[in-house]
Order: C-alpha cells, then structure tokens, then sequence
C-alpha cells in the first residue's frame, strides 16, 4: 500500500469521525432535576463535551481538505489569524 492509499483511507476514517461527532453532538443534553444536587455541574460537562466534539469535527474537516488539496497537487493557502487590523498587518 503506497502513501496516497494510506492518506485516502485515512481521510475515509476521518469523514466516518467526523459523522460520529455530529450524533454526539445533536444529542440533548440531560435534564436538570432540582433534586440532583450534581445537576449543574452535569449540564456544564455535557455541554462542553457538545462543543468539544464540534471543535474537533471543524478541524478534522479542516485537515481533511488541506490533506485532499494536497493529494491533488495543489498549494494550501495560509490564511492570517492574528488580531491585528489591516493597518497594523501593513506597517511593517
């Protein structure tokens, strides 16, 4: 099996986690039960189990089709993620 095989099967795993993420996260979160001293606390982790699981389906996306691009022989462009305006980006 030569490397593009490998990154193609990869890339095939990936979409099947990717799906995955999105059933846990389309899930409801539990209930409150004001008799469930914990309730609060269970709500806030089922919470940011839902975003953790959206964060890491958008970057496995992310390096799905920079993976793809590059199979394909193309460049992937770096976008600025930095805070700066356009002004101060330019002034150097």
């Amino acid at each position: 099996m030569n490397t593009k095989e490998i990154k193609l099967k990869i890339i095939e795993a990936g979409e099947k986690a990717v799906k995955q993420l999105i059933k846990v996260a389309k899930e409801d979160i539990i209930k409150f039960d004001k008799d469930d001293e914990l309730a609060a606390d269970r709500l806030k982790n089922a919470a940011a189990t839902k975003k953790l699981c959206i964060m890491d389906a958008f970057e496995i996306l992310k390096k799905i089709e920079e993976e793809r691009i590059m199979l394909e022989g193309g460049i992937i462009q770096n976008k600025t993620n930095t805070l700066k305006g356009f002004a101060e980006r330019k002034s150097k």
